[in-house]
C-alpha cells in the first residue's frame, strides 16, 4: 500500500495485523506419512463426499491441538505398529506440519501414528453420511414414481386441452424442472456410492 494511501480505520482501533509468521504458516508444503489404507480411503471418501479439499481437511484435523495431544496420549507404539501401512504424500499447511512434529517430540508419539489416530475421528463423520446416503436413494426412488405420475399427467393435459393451453404449457415446465432435479439427485446419489462401500 502507497504511504500516500489512506485506511479506513484509525490508529486507535485495535484491528489484528497479520504476522509474516502467520503467513508463512499457510505456505504448503508436502509430508509422506506411512498410513493404513482404510485411513487413506477414509480422507479421500470425506474429501469427495462433502466436497472439501484433502488438504482443508487434512489441516482441520491436525490444527485440532487439543484432540492431537489427547490422541497422542493413547497411543499404543506397539499396537499401532502391527498396522499394515503404505507410504502417502498429503499437501498440508507448514503450521499443520509444524503442529504435528511439536505434538510427536512433546509426547514421544511417532508422527504417523498421530495422523492415522486423527483421521480415526472421521468415522462418525462417514457413518452419518452413509445413513444419509441410503435415505437420499429412497427420496431418488420416491422421484421417479413421481416424475412417471407426472408424465402420465402432462400427456393427459396434452391430449384433452392441447399442446398450446396455459395448464398444459405451465405443467410441461413443471414437470421439465422436477426431471431435470431427478437428474441432480441421481449424479449425486451416483457419486455418493463411493460412502456406501467403505
Amino acid at each position: 500500500m502507497a504511504d500516500e494511501e489512506k485506511t479506513f480505520w484509525g490508529e486507535d482501533d485495535n484491528i489484528s495485523q497479520p504476522s509474516s509468521a502467520d503467513l508463512r504458516g499457510r505456505q504448503s508444503v508436502r509430508a509422506t506419512f506411512k498410513l493404513s489404507e482404510r485411513a487413506i480411503e477414509a480422507m479421500s471418501i470425506v474429501a469427495v463426499h462433502l466436497g472439501i479439499k484433502q488438504k482443508s481437511l487434512f489441516d482441520h484435523l491436525i490444527e485440532d491441538m487439543q484432540s492431537l495431544k489427547l490422541i497422542a496420549r493413547e497411543i499404543e507404539p506397539d499396537r499401532f505398529s502391527t498396522l499394515n501401512r503404505v507410504q502417502k504424500t498429503f499437501v498440508i499447511s507448514r503450521k499443520t506440519l509444524s503442529n504435528l512434529d511439536e505434538t510427536s517430540r512433546q509426547f514421544n508419539a511417532p508422527r504417523d501414528a498421530l495422523v492415522e489416530y486423527s483421521i480415526q475421528r472421521l468415522m462418525p463423520v462417514i457413518n452419518r453420511e452413509r445413513d444419509r446416503h441410503r435415505k437420499r436413494k429412497e427420496i431418488l426412488r420416491d422421484m421417479a414414481g413421481i416424475v412417471e405420475n407426472g408424465l402420465a399427467l402432462l400427456e393427459k393435459s396434452r391430449s384433452l386441452l392441447g399442446e398450446d393451453d396455459p395448464v398444459s404449457i405451465r405443467f410441461e415446465s413443471a414437470v421439465r424442472s422436477l426431471v431435470n432435479a431427478q437428474g441432480h439427485v441421481k449424479d449425486f446419489v451416483e457419486k455418493g456410492e463411493i460412502i456406501e462401500e467403505f
